[in-house]
């Protein structure tokens, strides 16, 4: 008796074309991996550049699959694991290496915390479905999402690398940004989704010169331009909430006048 046995694949060989995104999902975990190496060494500003790294690749990837028509459930799933790692474990073990380490049991609860957290918010994020009537919720997350979370939790870390202030209670603060960030991530705050900007075309020069501008900061200012970066995300935070309302208000008057008119 011959058992017919499904073989696992990560692409098909009709569509080789999933490899791409799929490769630059690995390559961001990889990345997510080598971050913890470099805490490890005490070179916490390569650790915060590998986190960096594959917060961009966390952004290209599914970009690139949607633009090639490359998407698959494989990949789906992938991107979800290879969040954990860079963006939920990564950046708590780096912030417990170079300060959470001293509150000892604490620090290691903290750590567990933050990605037990942002776990949560990932499975979540996989069951979410938005309503064909209400598809303007795409430009939102619920909770503050991972590649962003993990920015957060590493402010304090880029902040001392910048030389703009020094702390001497890192590890307070550190503890207060990671459990912070830790409530945001599965509470149900709206936040903007910065993956669906679309931009006109006539706007597209001003884009790239934008684009070039920040790279050259980040270039010669790393971690002042990543702070500020950070800080500039905190502030849209109350934005997107009020924002979110008024979209949601707006809908609901809408939907009302809707099956006003059906019923007369």
């Amino acid at each position: 008796m011959i058992e017919n046995k499904k073989e696992f694949k990560l692409i098909t060989k009709k569509n080789p074309k999933h490899l791409l995104p799929n490769a630059l999902t690995i390559l961001g975990v990889c990345l997510g991996l080598s971050s913890i190496k470099f805490a490890l060494d005490l070179n916490y500003s390569m650790a915060v550049i590998a986190v960096g790294f594959a917060a961009i690749l966390d952004t290209l990837d599914g970009r690139v699959a949607r633009l090639i028509k490359g998407t698959s459930k494989v990949g789906k799933e992938l991107d979800s694991l290879t969040d954990v790692v860079s963006f939920g474990v990564a950046p708590g073990f780096i912030i417990y290496f170079w300060t959470l380490n001293e509150m000892g049991k604490f620090g290691w609860m903290f750590v567990l915390i933050y990605s037990v957290c942002c776990a949560l918010r990932l499975a979540r994020f996989n069951l979410t479905t938005i309503e064909e009537n209400e598809s303007w919720k795409i430009n939102f997350f619920e909770g503050v999402p991972s590649p962003a979370a993990a920015g957060l939790v590493l402010l304090p870390l880029i902040l001392d690398l910048s030389g703009i202030v020094q702390f001497e209670n890192n590890a307070i603060i550190s503890s207060s940004t990671i459990l912070a960030v830790s409530f945001l991530m599965v509470s149900k705050l709206p936040t903007y989704s910065l993956k669906r900007i679309l931009i006109p075309r006539h706007l597209a020069i001003f884009l790239l010169l934008g684009i070039g501008i920040y790279l050259s900061l980040i270039i010669f200012y790393t971690f002042e331009t990543l702070f500020f970066s950070g800080l500039i995300y905190v502030i849209l935070i109350p934005i997107s909430f009020f924002h979110y309302r008024k979209l949601n208000k707006q809908a609901s008057v809408s939907n009302y006048d809707e099956d006003t008119e059906d019923i007369l």
